[in-house]
């Protein structure tokens, strides 16, 4: 199958994560056993089929309640592009662990085995996880070559050279309780997908206390996804889109790429994560602290189990793209969006996904909008909800894994990022016992009969409620 993301241009985690793939790729190939063949990369993705009976039949699917970050009480909160090797100290991965982050995805020049153990420790020390993108030996076994048992296959290596290359990673890095797993690719096409489940099931069958992380590419192919969840069989499906385009505009496929991601995650039966905006670039917009807090609270609304921010350390101009600042500029200043993102995360964040994550996200609607953004569903009257009027909203509908629970939580989000918002949500009183407002600050719910209840939310901002039912 052709990739469905032909049409994207290179994507700025593409660009960055390949930044010192040019000079790691003659000592990835001096690391790799003898018996790897030479040739065409035409051929990588379709080797992907020899001997994967091999790699799978040995390969117990842990849950994801039993990974790191993925298990847990925890809603897990992460970022990419940390501080370069200069600037990773212990106070720097302290001002991360401040700003209510988890988990650091590594990169921004840290390609060496050297600085991805000091940035462990340094992370260990600070309360953090990592997700290690190793060039040198994970990526030789899942991205720049496939896995084949027939060694005639164009720049491959076979199940047995994958096995020795992941576990001398896991060997290297393992002792580090701060790792929590390994980045195995960033946005792979479709036609990867094979080798990525031969990688995954042998980071299952090496380490399956470890999570083996993979990021998608943005897109409006329903089946790009669908068949990442079917053959990889992955614990986590991600993807960045990036939705607030120049000139005040929005992207007008960010809802559908939600829905389709939620979908295939529902399928799958595993987390959602994304990465939302933080810096302008060609094309995009900075965003506000609105902004920042819309797209964590839109993405909520459509599931997600985990949000990851794009970027942290501002890439510096060199690399082009017009990068503007992000969290921290290149000199290693704070902007405003790192104070808004730590109360984002520090305040409303962390407490609502941990009553988010463990339910099923069961519906999605868009209440009082017309038109409809594409991919998006109108709110229809149900038999717990009988109205929501007023201003636009989006309303996430989620329900217990426990099938004797007919209580039902709605994550109610501002469709605007620059309006208030003020709605009325209206329960069957029939069905519906009371209706309770989340307070962050001591993590309860204060409820009342089930009336009309009015909703008042700043840009951007979003309510969880609980309907309790009778």
């Amino acid at each position: 199958m052709d990739s469905p993301h032909r049409a994207f241009a290179p994507s700025r985690r593409t660009l960055l994560f390949g930044a010192g793939a040019t000079a790691l790729t003659a000592a990835s190939a001096s690391a790799l056993p003898a018996s790897a063949g030479p040739a065409s990369a035409a051929a990588a993705g379709s080797a992907a089929a020899a001997g994967s009976a091999a790699v799978s039949a040995s390969a117990a699917i842990p849950s994801p309640d039993d990974l790191p970050l993925t298990g847990g009480p925890e809603f897990p909160v992460g970022l990419f592009w940390p501080p370069h090797p200069y600037a990773s100290t212990a106070e720097r991965f302290t001002e991360i662990k401040d700003a209510g982050f988890d988990f650091v995805i590594s990169g921004n020049y840290a390609g060496d085995g050297n600085i991805f153990q000091y940035q462990l420790d340094l992370a260990r020390t600070a309360g953090l996880q990592m997700l290690i993108s190793d060039d040198i030996q994970i990526r030789n076994m899942s991205r720049w070559f496939s896995i084949s048992d027939n060694t005639a296959d164009f720049l491959s290596v076979t199940p047995d050279e994958a096995r020795a290359l992941y576990t001398r990673a896991r060997d290297a890095y393992g002792p580090f309780s701060s790792l929590a797993g390994f980045n195995l690719y960033d946005e792979p096409g479709a036609g990867w997908f094979g080798t990525l489940a031969k990688a995954v099931a042998i980071s299952r069958e090496l380490a399956p206390q470890l999570l083996p992380y993979i990021n998608l590419f943005p897109s409006d192919d329903a089946a790009y996804y669908r068949s990442f969840v079917d053959v990889v069989k992955p614990s986590l499906i991600s993807f960045d889109r990036y939705p607030l385009l120049s000139e005040g505009r929005e992207d007008a496929n960010y809802f559908h790429n939600w829905a389709i991601v939620r979908d295939a995650a529902l399928h799958g039966d595993i987390p959602s994560w994304v990465f939302i905006q933080t810096l302008a670039y060609n094309g995009h917009r900075e965003p506000t602290a609105a902004e920042l807090l819309w797209q964590v609270n839109i993405s909520l609304a459509y599931g997600a189990k985990g949000i990851q921010y794009f970027t942290y350390w501002t890439p510096e101009a060199a690399r082009g793209e017009g990068f503007g600042p992000a969290l921290i500029t290149v000199d290693g200043s704070r902007t405003p969006r790192y104070a808004a993102a730590r109360k984002i995360n520090t305040t409303w964040l962390h407490q609502v996904g941990r009553e988010l994550k463990p339910l099923v996200s069961e519906t999605v609607v868009h209440a009082n909008e017309t038109p409809l953004p594409n991919g998006a569903v109108a709110f229809t009257p149900t038999n717990l909800v009988t109205a929501v009027t007023g201003d636009p909203v989006v309303i996430g509908t989620f329900h217990s894994r426990d099938a004797a629970s007919t209580d039902r939580w709605l994550l109610v989000a501002n469709r605007s990022h620059t309006t208030r918002s003020r709605a009325v949500i209206t329960p069957n009183p029939q069905t519906v016992a009371t209706i309770a407002t989340f307070q962050p600050p001591t993590q309860t719910y204060t409820p009342r009969p089930a009336t009309p209840t009015p909703v008042d939310l700043p840009p951007g901002a979003a309510t969880l409620l609980k309907l309790t039912t009778k």
